[in-house]
């Protein structure tokens, strides 16, 4: 970040505004679903979901929003490896607009990702699903400009 102060100025305003949405990371809105079709799903299976922007249960999505409120952080690609009672674990892309020169204007940038859904708990509107809280993104080849190899998020639900 070093020759352009300008740029690294944006570039960590960036950052923040983007981590600040990020404390509470979901999924892209899939198809609407009832109560019923959630409880159906919380008895089909014991393994914890991963809850979206519009709050509905998802096992496995191939692209989850980071950033529900602009949408310029996202996980695309996903193929997960691991679902299960514990934890999940999957590896994909995060796409991250650089807003350079400011987001409207930015491109999104590709950067290959580890990541961990964990600590599942029982869901307050339906004790019988269980969701994930956490998620861990780790960079495996290159990273946004500011953000560390490896960063957890709280999971809301």
């Amino acid at each position: 970040m070093g020759r352009n102060p300008m740029r690294a100025a944006i570039t960590l305003c960036a950052a923040a505004a983007l981590a600040a949405p990020l404390g509470t990371a979901y999924a892209a809105p899939p198809a609407q679903h009832t109560a019923t079709d959630r409880a159906a799903h919380s008895r089909q299976t014991q393994d914890p979901v991963l809850i979206d922007c519009a709050s509905q249960p998802q096992v496995r999505p191939e692209a989850f929003v980071l950033a529900c409120g602009d949408g310029n952080s996202r996980l695309v690609s996903m193929q997960w490896l691991r679902w299960d009672a514990n934890a999940a674990v999957g590896r994909g892309t995060n796409a991250v607009n650089d807003c350079d020169p400011y987001c409207a204007a930015g491109t999104f940038r590709s950067y290959p990702v580890t990541v961990r859904l964990d600590q599942p708990r029982a869901s307050e509107d339906d004790p019988g699903e269980r969701h994930y809280t956490r998620m861990t993104l780790t960079y495996t080849d290159g990273r946004p400009d500011g953000f560390p190899r490896t960063v957890s998020y709280p999971l809301s639900g």
